[in-house]
């Protein structure tokens, strides 16, 4: 089946019915990035919120370099908290390293525990050291889920000076906290570390225990290759 002309989306992505436009976005992952954006940035302010949502995130797999400013502009002056966060999280997909700045921006600032999520999640994958520090102090937030994407993140973004912060975890109540804990550790290769997984492996949750015993096989491949 061959995917629908250009013409025929943004015709579709003017039309009066959901269901249409909906569809008419979708069909846009056959199309090159520079032909979509332009028929994406027409539905960014659309009365549907989970047409924005979908057409957020298809900024951050389509990449020109208009996606960025785009998206920076949304995760700022966006009045949707789940908006910002879908931004937050494309700029993320984006991996432009000029996103740090907004996106601790975003963590410091937005009142909503999602974006502030997000933007942790999003400062791991783009993978900048720049980003220690604001993921230092999210490990002191009330919200467990900022807490794990946190941990994950330092360790995505290799932070061995972050060990110390992170050893805190290792008995946290919720698992899926110790979970990402010994995923983390995984990344960062000190003696501390193969400490804390070693103690991790008898965790009484399978998937903590299960997590640990990769990441120490991790370890070990790490330094035979050193």
């Amino acid at each position: 089946m061959t995917a629908p002309s250009l013409e025929i989306i943004s015709t579709q992505l003017e039309s009066p019915n959901l269901r249409d436009r909906m569809v008419a976005l979708a069909n846009l992952r056959h199309i090159s990035p520079e032909d979509a954006v332009p028929l994406i940035k027409k539905v960014l302010d659309d009365e549907s919120l989970q047409l924005r949502s979908m057409a957020v995130f298809a900024l951050g797999i389509k990449q020109t370099p208009e996606c960025y400013p785009l998206l920076v502009r949304i995760l700022e002056t966006d009045p949707d908290y789940g908006i910002r966060a879908d931004a937050a999280g494309a700029l993320g997909y984006l991996g432009d390293n000029r996103a740090v700045e907004a996106l601790s921006r975003a963590f410091y600032e937005d009142t909503d525990w999602l974006v502030r999520f997000s933007a942790a999640v999003s400062l791991g994958n783009i993978k900048d050291s720049r980003a220690r520090d604001i993921l230092i102090q999210a490990l002191d937030s009330k919200e467990v889920v900022i807490q794990q994407a946190a941990i994950s993140a330092l360790g995505e973004i290799k932070s061995i000076e972050s060990v110390d912060h992170i050893l805190r975890f290792a008995q946290a109540e919720d698992w899926l906290v110790r979970q990402r804990l010994a995923e983390a550790l995984g990344n960062l290769p000190t003696p501390k570390s193969v400490s804390a997984l070693k103690y991790l492996e008898k965790d009484s949750h399978l998937h903590v225990a299960e997590a640990a015993t990769i990441s120490l096989k991790r370890l070990e491949e790490i330094e035979n290759q050193v």
